[in-house]
């Protein structure tokens, strides 16, 4: 599978530390019920073989509703999933050397905070870029936010999507317009809400008016 802009307006990472009543594949499938355009399986602190069975179970889901499903970092949990793609943070293998190990098909996602690395990105076989965090985030405590402009410029200097991630929620989300991106990244926002349906919904149609 392949992207285009529009599957990135809503891209959803997995948190099952939000887990309540129901169960991670639930929470995911209401999820995307909800208006996920694209869904992330991020994992941490648990073995390969954990992170396995739940890429399995939840691309089953991601299956039945047609829509990209990638894997965290993982390259060889991706490929042995079968997931549609990966994604690498910037401390992470090399771009090109993970585009060479999941072939040309599959999607590759990589972070990129700077001009310099997205360009490069997109030249080692980026399909889209991340770029973050935009706002304080208390998923990743230790991420530098990144100005409006260097957003703005990143997404003048590549040709394929850019995604927004980092705090991004439903109080915050318009003040990305204008900033040239395709979508936004949400994790609490949606797992860490009682209702993910209707939280999900919400985010989606704030993020059209975004784009």
């Amino acid at each position: 599978m392949k992207i285009d802009k529009k599957s990135m307006l809503l891209y959803v990472i997995t948190d099952r530390s939000w887990i309540g009543e129901n169960s991670f594949e639930e929470d995911v499938e209401e999820a995307i019920k909800g208006g996920a355009t694209f869904l992330q399986l991020r994992e941490k602190n648990i073995s390969d073989a954990e992170y396995l069975n739940h890429a399995k179970g939840i691309k089953k889901i991601t299956d039945k509703y047609n829509i990209p499903f990638v894997i965290n970092d993982n390259v060889e949990v991706a490929i042995k999933s079968n997931a549609d793609g990966v994604h690498i943070g910037q401390g992470d293998m090399d771009a090109k050397e993970v585009r060479a190990l999941i072939g040309i098909n599959k999607i590759l996602g990589v972070t990129a905070n700077t001009v310099e690395r997205a360009i490069l990105a997109e030249e080692n076989g980026a399909d889209y870029i991340g770029v973050g965090a935009v706002f304080k985030t208390n998923t990743k405590t230790d991420a530098n936010i990144i100005s409006r402009e260097t957003i703005k410029d990143i997404c003048k200097s590549v040709s394929i999507p850019v995604v927004a991630i980092g705090g991004i929620n439903e109080t915050n989300i318009l003040e990305l317009k204008n900033s040239g991106i395709d979508g936004v990244c949400c994790i609490s926002a949606v797992f860490a809400k009682s209702d993910i349906y209707g939280a999900t919904k919400n985010l989606y149609n704030l993020a059209e008016k975004l784009i």
